[in-house]
């Protein structure tokens, strides 16, 4: 392996752990699927338990507890259990670094775009001279 291709390997792997140990993965991973982008709307409006929750979809309650756990374990929700009733909120620190993310490639593609746009006005005037 030659010099460069270890400082790629050694870049893609650290971005990488960056991303998961971030949980990142899990979140966007979690938020793909429809179902449980739903729930997370509903969440985020109020608290809610796994019935109350259940009672909004038509699919089984085993259906949506295997929907929450997987909301559960990638951070986004946190579940108490008092009894039998589990109740579910956001959490909020997780959302928030989801969304920061976000704005950071926003910001990134924008600022890039802007560049872009900036580039092509100064070889348009040129050819026009």
């Amino acid at each position: 392996m030659n010099g460069q291709t270890l400082d790629r390997v050694i870049t893609v792997w650290l971005y990488n752990r960056m991303v998961n140990v971030g949980g990142l993965d899990a979140v966007f991973g979690a938020l793909s699927d429809p179902t449980r982008r739903r729930i997370v709307e509903r969440l985020a409006r109020q608290p809610m338990t796994v019935g109350e929750i259940a009672a909004g979809f038509t699919i089984s309650q085993p259906g949506i507890s295997k929907h929450v756990r997987i909301l559960e374990e990638a951070g986004i929700l946190k579940r108490q259990i008092d009894g039998r009733v589990h109740r579910c909120r956001l959490d909020m620190n997780t959302m928030e670094a989801a969304s920061s993310w976000i704005d950071k490639q926003r910001e990134f593609w924008n600022s890039t775009f802007d560049r872009l746009d900036a580039l092509l006005a100064r070889t348009s005037k040129r050819r026009k001279k």
